[in-house]
């Protein structure tokens, strides 16, 4: 069975590349993918680039034209749950569209002709993803340290919500989270792809898992925290969090 690995960007999965076996660029709908093995399982790595529609588009692609068995997303978040802070790991449980509001005909939040809101993750290939998060931190605890004043990161499961745009100021960040809260969403993290690959892959019957490592606290200051911490830190921990996930995985 193939693995995708999915990011947004191309910092979050620096190193990969490289680490490939055998590897093979291919160029489909505009994007690059790259096919090979990584710790001898058979892996494509792929950019999804950065909102739903084109993580949708990359998602579909790599179901439709390589054949992906389950999809596993590693980038970068804002913490928005109580005690989620920068340096953090997320793994979802589950997504929600935190911007998807077709009401009054269908309920605010739902999918509309799903009946549903919330878009599970698969539970092995996520209690597979949580073990090799747990492991890379102790291969990445150095970065978190340094970015938490020594402190170590913690790691949560839960909520992510994700819609298209970047939440940057503290009054939206809160008026967000109160309002999922109201709906009964408690989130922790909010981004910008992975309730649509969520979809995806519900719609496909394919597992899906992914993790975040926490950038910024989605509020005035993450347009300052983003970019370095992305450039510095997250692809480290990504690199960690797939080299440890790869031998979990069934050949």
């Amino acid at each position: 069975m193939t693995t995708a690995i999915l990011s947004a960007l191309a910092e979050e999965q620096q190193g990969l590349v490289a680490r490939l076996t055998n590897p093979v660029r291919v160029t489909r709908a505009g994007r690059e993918f790259w096919r090979g093995e990584l710790q001898g399982r058979s892996v494509v790595l792929a950019l999804s680039r950065i909102g739903k529609v084109a993580a949708a588009t990359t998602a579909t692609t790599l179901i439709e034209a390589f054949g992906v068995g389950r999809i596993v997303f590693t980038g970068v978040a804002g913490g928005v749950g109580p005690g989620v802070q920068v340096g953090d790991v997320v793994v979802a449980t589950e997504f929600v569209q935190h911007d998807m509001d077709a009401s009054p005909i269908f309920p605010c939040y739902q999918i509309p002709l799903y009946g549903q809101s919330r878009f599970a993750c698969d539970d092995l290939l996520t209690a597979m993803l949580l073990e090799a998060v747990k492991a890379g931190l102790t291969g990445a605890g150095g970065q978190f340290k340094q970015l938490n004043s020594g402190k170590g990161a913690g790691v949560h499961a839960g909520l992510i919500a994700s819609g298209d745009r970047f939440v940057s100021g503290a009054d939206e960040s809160r008026a967000l989270q109160a309002a999922l809260q109201a709906a009964g969403f408690a989130t922790l993290a909010v981004e910008m792809e992975g309730a649509a690959v969520a979809q995806v892959c519900f719609d496909y019957g394919v597992p899906f898992a992914a993790v975040r490592t926490i950038s910024d606290r989605a509020d005035d200051q993450a347009h300052v925290d983003f970019p370095t911490f992305v450039a510095e830190v997250a692809s480290g921990y990504a690199l960690e969090i797939v080299s440890n996930l790869m031998p979990l995985l069934p050949k």
